[in-house]
């Protein structure tokens, strides 16, 4: 039997990722970006929001909206696992699948009601900006964490640990734009970078050079066997 089910976006994410590419593959990776979450005028009130301040971390479910009519295949290829072993799609986080949600953890700094605004600031997220999220749960940590917990294709976070190296150029601009947004620039970037944005089939060419848009910024970077450089960090 056919059943269609319809859900209606509560909010979206504003954040500084504005393209999937750079985006951490899992939450929590880059805890130096922030993000609020602008609840929809029909559900932006205090009383939604009663009681949410007391939860340090909180469950995002999100749709995957640029998947959205993409499709979706039994198998898929991780990142994770280099691109060359297929795992069934229920056995990964492939943003594409029969229904393109997502769901991610992230720390809960502050609930904001301004007006008739209702915003959440949260850090950790690994969504890009727009993001429709389409509900907000608590964090309970004697249920949802689970120490005993295993799966053996993914037994810990997977950064390099390489020390990132900014050109002039990239550290004065790093400062600028860093003291203009607001933000610990540097420390993102870092961050984002250490988490290897690269296609797993370009992994072996060092003498790439990659571009990622992070806020309103350009970063152009490349990595070796010894170091990640950022070259260069320009107004898009």
């Amino acid at each position: 039997m056919s059943e269609t089910i319809q859900f209606q976006p509560i909010g979206h994410v504003r954040c500084g990722f504005k393209q999937k590419f750079g985006i951490p593959r899992q939450p929590g990776l880059v805890n130096s970006m922030q993000a609020i979450i602008e609840l929809a005028p029909d559900y932006a009130s205090r009383e939604a929001v009663r009681g949410l301040e007391q939860c340090s971390h909180i469950w995002l479910l999100f749709l995957f909206s640029e998947c959205v009519g993409k499709g979706w295949a039994p198998l898929v290829r991780p990142p994770r696992l280099g691109g060359n072993q297929r795992l069934g799609v229920f056995a990964s986080r492939s943003p594409f699948r029969p229904n393109p949600v997502g769901l991610s953890p992230v720390r809960l700094d502050r609930v904001e009601c301004r007006g008739e605004q209702v915003l959440l600031h949260v850090t950790g997220a690994d969504l890009l900006d727009g993001t429709p999220i389409i509900d907000i749960k608590p964090y309970l940590p004697y249920s949802d964490r689970i120490d005993e917990a295993e799966f053996g294709l993914a037994q810990s976070i997977e950064q390099l640990e390489l020390p990132v190296e900014f050109s002039e150029q990239a550290a004065e601009s790093c400062q600028r734009y860093g003291r203009d947004l607001d933000q610990p620039l540097a420390r993102q970037i870092s961050e984002i970078l250490r988490c290897d944005p690269r296609p797993a089939y370009k992994k072996g060419d060092s003498e790439r050079v990659y571009g990622l848009q992070l806020h309103h910024l350009n970063i152009r970077w490349q990595i070796t066997d010894q170091v990640i450089h950022v070259l260069e960090i320009e107004p898009v």
